[in-house]
């Protein structure tokens, strides 16, 4: 019997911070709740709208698989790997902090707010040579399907991170059946709804509430609205 957990949008912790406004599906910064500290290797899961010309000034991470997903406008990223770059929707971000990096991250433009989804996933090694990686993804390949865009091997479609893990975007009408099949034993999936609404296995979704589910070989989703949005996170249950 798959065994599943609710998160709705209005649970989240939250924190308004003037130039930041950022929900957190699990315990972060400020927030902590004890009963939710992680799905299996995913940490963090972060809806952050950051003001414009506003941002984070440079700040230490170690040991960690860190993916940005820009939503809307820009960001600027700097880190003591010596990359300066700028990401916005339609490209992903991966950092490997590994031993340790440095890195900054501002809203590139002044007058418009940036939205992103900044997820943190624990890794199957420590001690990495830090890396960054930055990909575009075609986002009319995103109709009526998921597209991977994060996976455990550097050949594969999207990019990588050391984790058995796999990331798939989709934006989908209405009445669309979209199923998806694990990928590996002992894993489960954190599904996010970015927009719009859907029934994964059963359960009614809407905008930004989160559904993890484990002990299942597949996903049945079927969208409810005009547009949805969907991210699908396949991770490790046991770190």
């Amino acid at each position: 019997m798959a065994k599943t957990i609710l998160h709705k949008a209005d649970s989240r912790g939250h924190a308004n911070h003037g130039w930041l406004d950022t929900y957190h599906t699990f315990s972060f910064a400020s927030y902590f709740d004890r009963s939710r500290m992680n799905f299996g290797a995913l940490r963090v899961l972060n809806d952050d709208y950051i003001a414009g010309g506003m941002g984070f000034d440079f700040h230490p991470h170690d040991n960690m698989e860190i993916i940005t997903i820009p939503q809307v406008g820009a960001l600027e990223h700097r880190d003591s790997m010596g990359n300066t770059e700028v990401i916005s929707k339609g490209e992903i971000q991966v950092m490997s902090a590994g031993t340790g990096i440095l890195h900054s991250e501002y809203n590139h433009n002044k007058d418009e707010e940036c939205r992103l989804l900044q997820i943190w996933v624990l890794p199957d090694k420590t001690g990495v040579k830090p890396r960054y990686d930055q990909i575009p993804y075609n986002l009319d390949e995103l109709n009526n399907k998921f597209l991977q865009i994060v996976s455990p091997e550097p050949e594969d479609e999207g990019s990588w991170i050391h984790q058995n893990a796999w990331f798939h975007l989709g934006k989908f009408g209405n009445g669309i059946r979209a199923d998806y099949k694990l990928k590996a034993e002992g894993n489960g999936v954190y599904a996010f709804i970015i927009e719009g609404s859907a029934d994964i296995n059963g359960t009614k979704l809407e905008r930004r509430d989160g559904l993890g589910l484990w002990e299942l070989d597949e996903l049945y989703i079927r969208t409810e609205s005009d547009y949805t949005e969907i991210l699908l996170m396949e991770v490790p249950m046991i770190i």
